[in-house]
C-alpha cells in the first residue's frame, strides 16, 4: 500500500509540474503578446507581426487545463497523506488522553474520513456519469467535462482505498493495543 500510495502522489506531482510548466508559458505568452501589440509593436511592426503570427501568446484552454488537473493531482496526494497521518490536526487536548483513548480516537476518525472518501467517489461518479450523458465540453478547448472527472475519480478511488486500508489498520490497531502503521514511515514491517 505504500507503494501504491507513493505512485500515486508521484503521478500527482507530475501532473502538477505539467499544469506548474504550463501556466507559466501561458502567463509569459500573454506579456510578450501584449509587449508585441505594445511598444514593439510600434517600434517593429515587421517583427512583431511575425511573432504574432508564429502564436506567441497565452495557451489557448489554459485554465481548462490547470482546472481539469489540479483535482486528480490533489486526489493522488491523498492516499501518501493518509498512510503517513499527513492532514492537519490540532491533538493539544489528546496529547494529555490515555494512548487507549487516542488509538479509539484515531480508528473513528479513520473510519469517517474512510466513508467520506467513498462517498465522494460515488458522488463523482455519479458526476462523471451525468457529465457524459449530457455531453457537456469546455469552452475553449471543447473537450468533455467528464475526462476531468473521470480523472478525479481516478485520484479519488486510490484515496478511498487508502483510506478503507488505513481504517482497517487502526481498528486493529485498536484491539491489538499497537501500532503496525508509524504516522510518519508508513508500514513498520
Amino acid at each position: 500500500m505504500n507503494k501504491f500510495a507513493r505512485a500515486m502522489a508521484v503521478s500527482g506531482g507530475l501532473v502538477l509540474s505539467i499544469l506548474i510548466v504550463i501556466t507559466c508559458l501561458s502567463v509569459a505568452g500573454r506579456a510578450l503578446n501584449t509587449v508585441f501589440h505594445g511598444w514593439i509593436g510600434d517600434l517593429m511592426p515587421i517583427m512583431s507581426q511575425w511573432f504574432l503570427d508564429l502564436g506567441v501568446g497565452p495557451i489557448l484552454g489554459d485554465f481548462e487545463l490547470v482546472e481539469a488537473g489540479v483535482a486528480f493531482a490533489i486526489f493522488a496526494s491523498m492516499p501518501l497523506c493518509q498512510i503517513t497521518a499527513g492532514h492537519a490536526s490540532v491533538d493539544i487536548f489528546t496529547n494529555i488522553l490515555p494512548r487507549g483513548i487516542n488509538r479509539f480516537l484515531r480508528m473513528i476518525v479513520e473510519i469517517v474520513f474512510a466513508a467520506v472518501l467513498v462517498l465522494i467517489v460515488w458522488r463523482l461518479y455519479e458526476g462523471m456519469l451525468s457529465k457524459r450523458g449530457y455531453g457537456e465540453t469546455t469552452f475553449l478547448l471543447q473537450f468533455p467535462i467528464w475526462w476531468a472527472y473521470a480523472a478525479s475519480l481516478v485520484g479519488a478511488a486510490a484515496a478511498a482505498i487508502s483510506g478503507i486500508y488505513m481504517a482497517c489498520i487502526r481498528i486493529i490497531e485498536f484491539f491489538v493495543g499497537h501500532r503496525i502503521v508509524s504516522d510518519e514511515l508508513g508500514a513498520e514491517v
